[in-house]
């Protein structure tokens, strides 16, 4: 209830034109998590020092498997033509799911997106079609070795910062998630328990293996449980 207290002695007016939350409104996870807004904006960043509380966002990151032998396979250049065309496709699957790249690093992504479900699923998808890019790229002809991906899937809170003229994200969330990543075994996806467990990513793990497991990671001090789901 909303009440309103005249002090003055004078009649007073007031207006209210809307006292509930915007459903739609526009808050700073969807925004940075939008690839159009990063497209479109990519000049438009925070100030340096400036940062913006994120309440919950869903990081994936990538990584290649075998990416050194690979580059002595083909050599340099075949490689680097490889590794551009993967990032497109990865690129392609996350904005299929609504989320945006945050930045590659090597051979590595990092992706974010709104919701736990968007990222998993992206996850899924990528391994699943990431067959299908290699017959495409003539990997399985003898050509190179076939493209195997590490993934890694983490949500939680976080803050947004301006690193290297970019939107980037800082904090634990984006520590544990690259950790996670650095867990997978290529071919799979590495989750942590709060994901896996999400109401709305349960139902995209019927039908898959799913294995607990645990591992001493770099930066925490007690070993960390995570899901691993093989497909």
């Amino acid at each position: 209830m909303l009440r309103l207290a005249n002090r003055e002695r004078r009649p007073l007016i007031a207006i209210v034109e809307d006292r509930s939350w915007v459903a739609d409104a526009l808050t700073a996870d969807r925004v940075t998590a939008l690839q159009t807004f990063r497209d479109l904006f990519s000049d438009d960043v925070l100030r340096p020092g400036d940062e913006v509380a994120v309440g919950r966002i869903a990081l994936l990151f990538s990584d290649l498997k075998g990416s050194t032998a690979l580059y002595q396979s083909i050599g340099d250049a075949s490689a680097y033509h490889l590794v551009r065309d993967h990032f497109a496709f990865m690129a392609k699957v996350i904005r299929e799911h609504e989320g945006a790249i945050v930045k590659t690093i090597g051979d590595a992504v990092m992706a974010a997106f709104v919701s736990p479900r968007q990222a998993v699923a992206a996850a899924i998808d990528i391994q699943r079609q990431i067959a299908a890019f290699n017959r495409e790229s003539h990997v399985e002809e003898g050509a190179s070795p076939p493209i195997v991906i590490k993934l890694g899937v983490h949500s939680g809170p976080t803050i947004a910062v301006t690193l290297n003229d970019r939107l980037d994200y800082f904090g634990s969330t984006v520590n544990m998630a690259a950790r996670l990543q650095g867990q997978s075994e290529g071919g799979d996806i590495v989750l942590s328990p709060e994901t896996a467990a999400d109401a709305t990513v349960a139902p995209l793990l019927t039908g898959f293996e799913v294995a607990q497991d645990q591992a001493t990671l770099k930066g925490f001090d007690q070993p960390i449980r995570f899901v691993r789901l093989r497909l």
